[in-house]
């Protein structure tokens, strides 16, 4: 434990004070502070030397007091002063209202005032300022403070005067105050009946629940390696940065001048403890907990303090439940507007930099700042985020591949061989495509299908369909070496989720039979496994019928495109009577878009019914099996009508004079003449186009209406515009919506749903990825806003993955790699042509050079029929798609040998390409670790490193111990 680390570690910036030095970030930048009513919080610039320096007029030293868990000792440290210029001296004497430029050190848990920066041109000397004027301007701060102007507020519960739930709120608020939170009353402005509750977390609670939740605060300043291997790096690095220097800046960066220092700052971390705080930075006890942990606190709290007598009759969710309580929330951190720009007075509060560098429409280019939203909006929406902007630029490369295949395809539809045997076909008679109202047709009245075909359907289709397949398992790959990054970089490492508590409906329904926790060790209510088992069973009796419910909704449109092609072929309008199945598509695809959507409405409250009877032991289970729910629903709902026309249109159709009729009545529909992939194209891109911008006016169109309506209602009770700017901060939250019930499910299913759409059946729809682009770049800046302006601030929760979205996105991979085997083997002219090449068309045994080739493919690929047999007063003969004998054979209409071969490829290509795509996939995830290796080294490193400093750390602080007290001291490690 005492080995020297001289050789490894560069211990030269811990020597002046390790014990009380803040860690300085390695950037250049200083923070300052950004709005006039919080400038008595402004830093200066930190003075190079770390060796204690005299102190400037009117400043003092600022002494933290510090009690031991044991209440035995107290111990004081001095944090070192820095320069201090441009403020008087009265400024510096009052504690309450100004803190010594020291307490605001460059480290991990610095106070959000001090994390932001203005920009160069108001780096200029303080005006001198009173007392009374500092404490004036802290207690109009938009409201995030007690009336005192020095306690901030850390959560806000709403309730309803006339609530009836009067003793459960009473007991509810005195256990708070017990737990060691302060509160106080403030009635609303605007709403005589609704009553606020501020709440404030002091220090002595923050510690306590701190070294209870095992939150890990920064102590030290890290260290690095010094060997030949780090230098040579070091070195290399140096380089690559000054040649970066001489290139032109990444447009895409966040400016440096406008943003604080986003880079993690150079501590270790370790799980807060009472009993060893001499060992953690604390330059500033209001500063040493972020707005977002202290938050995490409060809600920790209240999530496990009683309002009644009972095990289960605890928690804020029960109260909001129950009526006691109308909301919950923490507030956010001032308005996110001003009327001075950012760029020469800097940014109000973190709300107003958020908005301004990443929820603005302006920034649509720009790298999302991650750690800036996750200080705010805490780790779980910031790995959303992250996971959001890391899909988006995945599909970068993926669109550019799939918008190559379709330049591809247009710069060489008039040079197909296919396309011209078809454009040039103005002898070749097709039979009529339906019953009564069709007529016969010429084949190149089908030349613009064909040109079109061609644009989806052409040689660079099956290397589109493997590059997506091994796209989708280097995204997956690649993103969990990313999130690990992040978990690291975020300080997740270590972190495991707290035992979460009961739901209620579980407690009561399953009060009468307990067990113990295992973790716990405590006795809780337990569903016994055959209740559970044939709960089980319905709710999947209740899944399959929601799916059979869709295919019904299907098969009703595969009825209507069979009566509307009959009714569309004698139309009057000579375009539609034309066009009668590029009619009859469209229309089919509009009805099965609103049938869609009507039942995405009855899926969900399904879901809720079927869910709520499986009764979840806790919140997470809930949440998981209803998202596993809501995306079979959707999924099914969005891809049967795609799969239908895939893999079923045209295949049981029959030939003609013997068509195979639905219920004898209505003959199955046939393909186009130029193939199945048209429809396939259409159904694709309509469904996800209008999925895509109703999914858009939902999530930011829906809040925007709900937040202009309550401020009508507002102008109804005679509230004018100004008493509406001078709301508080919490009354402005109040009024803004809550965010979704199901927390950032719907965020996640739309998301995969659109992954889905990307990956499944990309081999006929190479422009999907490019469309997921799009609309990833406008969704990304809808949801900033969304979170920024329209929504209150959510509790800053905690998580190191994205649950159960990973799994589905995996399943989703394996499922493309089937389904576009089966698309290019089956729905695609590929195998047919393919086949024609090589063994029928005129470079037999000779291989496939070019398109001549492929000279005579149209005519081999359609079939005879004799005309005088339909009885329709028609004589001379047709053409129809297939491979059948003619009728002068010995077997007339009878499968020839050319469409046993075709079969027999189509599935040889099913099997090798899905044995080489899965094997591809296998390969690349087993070369791609899911930790770098230098993340690895590093993590395992820094565990080292802190058990060291941690021990060294104590032997120097029981050193010091003896020398005061001049006798022994002992204080047993543990």
């Amino acid at each position: 434990m005492n080995t020297s680390k001289s050789e490894t570690v560069k211990e030269h910036p811990l020597k002046p004070s390790r014990r009380s030095m803040p860690c300085l970030a390695q950037s250049q930048t200083h923070p300052q502070s950004l709005s006039k009513h919080s400038s008595f919080l402004q830093p200066n610039h930190v003075q190079p030397q770390l060796q204690p320096q005299p102190l400037s007029a009117g400043t003092s030293a600022a002494a933290v007091d510090v009690v031991s868990e044991q209440g035995r000792r107290f111990f004081s440290f001095r944090s070192f002063p820095l320069y201090s210029s441009g403020f008087p001296s009265d400024v510096g004497k009052d504690k309450d209202t100004y803190t010594d430029d020291s307490e605001h050190g460059n480290y991990d848990a610095r106070t959000d005032q001090s994390l932001l920066i203005q920009n160069k041109l108001t780096r200029q000397k303080t005006e001198p300022r009173t007392k009374s004027s500092l404490k004036s301007d802290a207690m109009a701060s938009s409201g995030l403070f007690f009336k005192d102007g020095k306690k901030r507020i850390d959560y806000i519960l709403v309730y309803k005067k006339s609530s009836p739930q009067v003793e459960k709120r009473s007991t509810f608020e005195k256990n708070l105050r017990a737990e060691g939170l302060m509160l106080e009353r403030e009635p609303a402005v605007t709403n005589s009946d609704i009553m606020f509750v501020k709440i404030h977390c002091p220090w002595e609670t923050l510690c306590k629940y701190a070294e209870r939740m095992n939150i890990r605060m920064p102590f030290r300043k890290k260290c690095y390696y010094t060997d030949w291997r780090s230098k040579t790096m070091g070195s290399l690095q140096r380089n690559i940065r000054e040649l970066k220097s001489w290139l032109p800046r990444n447009p895409m960066k966040l400016d440096k001048e406008a943003l604080p220092d986003l880079e993690e700052t150079d501590c270790y971390t370790a799980p807060f403890s009472r009993a060893r705080i001499h060992h953690f930075t604390i330059n500033n006890k209001d500063s040493f907990f972020s707005n977002s942990t202290r938050s995490r606190i409060v809600h920790h709290v209240l999530q496990r303090t009683k309002y009644e007598d009972g095990k289960s009759k605890m928690g804020i969710n029960r109260l909001l439940n129950n009526g006691t309580y109308e909301a919950a929330f923490p507030p956010h951190e001032g308005s996110h507007k001003s009327r001075h720009p950012i760029k020469t007075h800097g940014a109000q509060n973190h709300r107003h930099l958020l908005y301004e560098r990443w929820a603005r429409w302006g920034m649509w280019y720009k790298y999302q700042p991650l750690d800036l939203i996750r200080r705010y909006f805490g780790e779980k929406i910031g790995l959303y985020f992250a996971w959001l902007g890391w899909y988006t630029g995945m599909l970068i490369p993926a669109a550019l591949v799939g918008l190559f295949v379709f330049l591809y395809g247009l710069f060489t539809m008039d040079s197909s061989q296919v396309s011209k045997e078809i454009c040039e076909a103005n002898e070749t008679i097709m039979c009529p495509m339906c019953e009564r109202n069709c007529t016969l047709q010429k084949l190149n009245e089908s030349c613009i299908y064909a040109k079109v075909t061609h644009l989806f359907d052409n040689g660079g289709t099956v290397f589109f369909a493997i590059f997506m397949a091994i796209w989708a398992t280097v995204f997956l790959e690649f993103w969990k070496r990313r999130r690990a990054v992040l978990t690291y970089d975020w300080d997740l490492i270590d972190w495991e989720d707290e035992e979460e508590e009961l739901r209620p409906q579980f407690e009561a329904k399953y009060s009468q039979v307990e067990r113990v926790n295992p973790i716990t060790g405590k006795p809780e209510p337990f569903q016994p496994f055959p209740d559970k088992l044939s709960r089980l069973m319905v709710s999947v009796s209740g899944i399959f019928f929601m799916i059979s419910l869709v295919l019904t909704a299907v098969f009703a449109v595969v009825v209507y495109r069979l009566v509307a092609m009959e009714q569309f072929a004698s139309f009057k309008w000579y375009f539609i009577k034309k066009y009668w199945q590029f009619a009859t598509s469209g229309t089919g695809v509009c009805i099965n878009f609103m049938i869609i959507m009507s039942l995405n409405v009855v899926y969900e409250k399904v879901a809720y019914l079927l869910t709520d009877l499986e009764h979840p032991r806790t919140e997470s289970e809930w949440e998981n099996s209803f998202a596993l729910k809501m995306f079979l629903f959707q999924f099914v709902n969005l891809n049967s009508s795609i799969f239908y026309i895939a893999f079923f249109l045209g295949r049981f159709a029959g030939r003609p004079g013997k068509y195979n009729k639905l219920f004898n009545r209505w003959r199955l529909e046939e393909c186009h003449p130029s193939g199945c992939l048209i429809d396939l194209c259409l159904q694709m891109g309509v469904i996800m186009v209008l999925k895509q911008m109703w999914n858009n006016f939902m999530e930011l169109g829906y809040p925007l209406l709900q937040n202009w309506w309550s401020r009508r209602k507002m102008k109804r009770r005679g509230q004018s515009m100004e008493s509406k700017i001078s709301l508080p901060q919490w009354e402005k939250d109040w009024n803004l919506q809550p965010m979704n019930l199901h927390g950032l499910m719907d965020e996640y299913l739309e998301m995969v749903l659109q992954f889905g759409f990307t990956t499944i059946f990309v081999a006929a729809f190479p422009l999907a990825p490019l469309l997921a682009l799009l609309n990833n770049i406008i969704e990304i800046r809808l949801d900033a806003y969304k979170f920024v302006t329209q929504w209150r601030r959510p509790m800053p929760a905690r998580a190191t993955d994205i649950g159960i979205w990973y799994g589905i996105l995996e399943g989703i991979g394996v499922l493309a790699v089937i389904t576009n085997a089966f698309v290019i083997a089956i729905t695609s002219d590929y195998i047919p042509r393919f086949v024609y090449a090589y063994k029928y068309g005129p470079c037999t045994d000779q291989g496939y050079r070019q398109e001549k080739c492929l000279k005579g493919y149209v005519n081999s690929s359609l079939s005879v029929f004799d005309l005088s047999e339909l009885g329709m007063g028609y004589s001379g003969y047709c053409r129809y798609r297939d491979y059948r004998a003619p009728p002068w054979s010995s077997t007339p209409y009878e499968f020839t040998l050319q469409f046993w071969h075709v079969l027999a490829a189509r599935l040889a290509f099913i099997i090798v390409f899905e044995h080489l795509v899965f094997g591809i996939k296998s390969f690349i995830a087993y070369l791609i670790p899911d930790i770098p290796k230098d993340l690895c080294d590093r993590m395992r490193r820094e565990k080292y490193l802190v058990q060291e400093m941690m021990y060294e750390a104590e032997l120097e602080h029981l050193q010091r111990e003896r020398k005061k007290n001049g006798k022994q001291y002992h204080h047993e490690w543990p």
